[in-house]
């Protein structure tokens, strides 16, 4: 990988060499069917609180046959979900939020710079700079194909209530 800047550097990083698969990032992310947008974690640093994983693409992925049809381009916001996930999986891996799950608590300086197509695979690379247990995390993100950046940003994380939101699930019956 080369071109702009990485958050990572991957030079002396084996990026075929799978640490977690489907079934370990299952253990710690919920989603599950289509919505599963991460393929394997290939790197984790602990310490630097950092982390590299990919998605696979395929013609066989849903959003292929609407978006746009004729010529498929991963929606943005399936990118930046692969990214949440992976962010997710990490976080709850070494329990840095203190919480029973991870969700979205919002996105900044997000720039899409370059397509993904059916058959790419997106590395995902993620850098944790701040860590509030029980509050939040924030998390600067590169999503790359290739030699090139397709996408950047700053992802935050919050806490789910679970038992809250089991709670109003009961309730609405």
């Amino acid at each position: 990988m080369a071109g702009k800047a990485l958050l990572i550097d991957t030079s002396g990083i084996d990026l075929n060499h799978v640490l977690a698969d489907i079934e370990t990032i299952r253990r710690y992310n919920p989603q599950r069917y289509e919505m599963e947008q991460l393929t394997a974690i290939v790197y984790e640093d602990p310490v630097k609180h950092c982390c590299i994983g990919y998605k696979d693409t395929s013609p066989e992925d849903f959003w292929v046959r609407g978006h746009m049809p004729g010529m498929p381009l991963m929606p943005g916001v399936i990118m930046l979900e692969a990214i949440a996930q992976m962010c997710s999986y990490f976080v709850q891996k070494y329990d840095l939020l203190g919480a029973a799950m991870v969700g979205f608590g919002g996105l900044e300086e997000v720039r899409f710079r370059d397509p993904v197509l059916p058959g790419d695979r997106l590395y995902l690379m993620c850098a944790l700079e701040k860590v509030r247990r029980g509050r939040m995390i924030v998390t600067r993100f590169q999503g790359v194909v290739g030699d090139t950046v397709a996408v950047e940003g700053v992802l935050k994380g919050v806490p789910i209530p679970v038992e809250a939101l089991a709670g109003l699930k009961e309730r609405g019956k």
